[in-house]
């Protein structure tokens, strides 16, 4: 079989003649990876996992770990993926937990794009596309031919219907209807001074609390930019850090948030 001499390869690994393991990958106990499945290079996969045929690992992949879940105790739990995967570069699947079935799976013909994240007991079907950066939090359940645009995050517990498309960088903390369009808002919100990191920094209270005053007149007293500026320069009392925001805003070429 195609084994790369670099690689590591358990002999409690059970691995089709047919496969491909490429250079430095780990391959641990436990691992039953099928015909013509092929992981690229420097691909870690732990067991218990199986891995159907004609899977493709694009090279740095982490596969079949144990999870992130404070609740998991070393419980002996399991990956399965189905066949004609595409699992791009740096994406991680973690295996279930006693909580969840003990059980990660991923059904046929998906594409898991890069950096992609598959947390504890997701169960994802067919005909899928993960987009570059999304995070699939713990026992999601993804319908077939869903489509999760790059960056979007889902929360634990939450269900994605089948033919639906979530558009680029939603934060979905509820279930997705099938069939649905489904873009979360992304409308961006300054609330406050970082009180909290200022303080760590050694700003004084005065500082900070001459920011609070500052940031609630630019966005919560109902004014423009110039009237808000105006109120700073008359009502909060002045300071290097009053300054640095004051010239932040006269030389915003693209606007900034408020």
């Amino acid at each position: 079989m195609p084994i790369h001499p670099s690689a590591i390869v358990d002999p409690c690994a059970s691995i089709d003649p047919t496969a491909e393991i490429g250079p430095f990958c780990v391959i641990g106990a436990d691992v039953s990876v099928a015909a013509s499945t092929r992981l690229m290079g420097h691909n870690f996969v732990e067991g218990p996992i199986e891995i159907g045929e004609e899977n493709v690992f694009f090279p740095y992949s982490t596969v079949g770990v144990a999870p992130q879940d404070l609740k998991y105790k070393g419980e002996r739990s399991a990956t399965r993926i189905g066949r004609r995967n595409k699992i791009r570069e740096f994406v991680t699947i973690h295996r279930g937990t006693e909580g969840g079935g003990l059980l990660t799976s991923i059904g046929d013909d998906n594409l898991l794009m890069a950096y992609t994240h598959v947390a504890h007991d997701t169960q994802i079907g067919s005909h899928t596309v993960i987009g570059h950066g999304a995070t699939l939090g713990g026992h999601v359940k993804v319908g077939d031919w869903a489509v999760i645009s790059a960056g979007s995050a889902v929360h634990q517990f939450c269900r994605i219907g089948r033919h639906c498309i979530i558009g680029g960088y939603s934060v979905v903390t509820q279930d997705v209807l099938p069939f649905s369009t489904t873009v979360s808002p992304r409308e961006v919100k300054v609330f406050a001074a970082n009180a909290t990191g200022m303080e760590r920094r050694g700003f004084s209270a005065d500082s900070i609390d001459s920011m609070h005053k500052a940031f609630r007149l630019l966005t919560r007293a109902n004014l423009n930019t110039t009237q808000a500026i105006e109120r700073i320069r008359a009502e909060v009392p002045a300071s290097a850090e009053l300054d640095e925001l004051l010239e932040f805003i006269a030389t915003a070429e693209r606007g900034f948030i408020k």
